[in-house]
């Protein structure tokens, strides 16, 4: 019986071909870009703080008097709607092991990230600074409530600051392709 015996054959470097750049490396799955669990928890952070702040403020009966608390209050369902639907697409993505890669989804989630960063950022800060005027220079603290008011609007901030963590990583993830 022949039996073959197994030889290795050195396999020569293919050359490069001039004006040829060698094929794009994918970046790493860095934690916190959308279908990772870090995605997952950045989005779930978004939402359980904007959804504290709402509660927060909607437990206040007079918030409607003053429009910059109104405006949190829209500013926050938002933020949560957008953080608890985009949870449910990273938590999907993780489960069916799957990439959300697609440049049209990922150009969509930045501009996403950016128009709810800004705005849960520009009603935080309104808010932020009615607050100070109630309690700093009209020194109302007593009539209204200005712990609640400043505890709605410093969980707005988190929240703000967990979109922008999620605006800038999937940015440089589109940026990046």
């Amino acid at each position: 019986m022949n039996a073959s015996h197994p030889a290795v054959h050195p396999v020569g470097v293919p050359p490069a071909v001039a004006g040829q750049l060698p094929p794009r490396m994918r970046m790493k799955e860095i934690q916190g870009m959308p279908g990772t669990i870090g995605g997952l928890l950045l989005r779930l952070g978004q939402f359980c703080f904007a959804l504290v702040a709402f509660s927060i403020m909607v437990s206040i009966e007079n918030f409607s008097t003053v429009t910059a608390f109104c405006y949190l209050v829209a500013a926050t369902v938002l933020q949560c709607l957008w953080s608890l639907a985009l949870a449910i697409i990273d938590g999907y993505a993780l489960l069916v092991k799957r990439s959300l890669r697609n440049s049209l989804l990922v150009s969509l989630l930045v501009v996403g990230d950016g128009v709810t960063a800004t705005l849960t950022f520009a009603a935080a800060c309104a808010s932020a600074g009615i607050t100070v005027l109630i309690g700093n220079d009209l020194r109302q603290c007593k009539e209204n409530h200005c712990a609640r008011y400043e505890t709605a609007t410093a969980l707005a901030f988190l929240s703000w600051f967990m979109v922008s963590l999620s605006f800038i990583l999937t940015f440089w993830l589109l940026a990046t392709r």
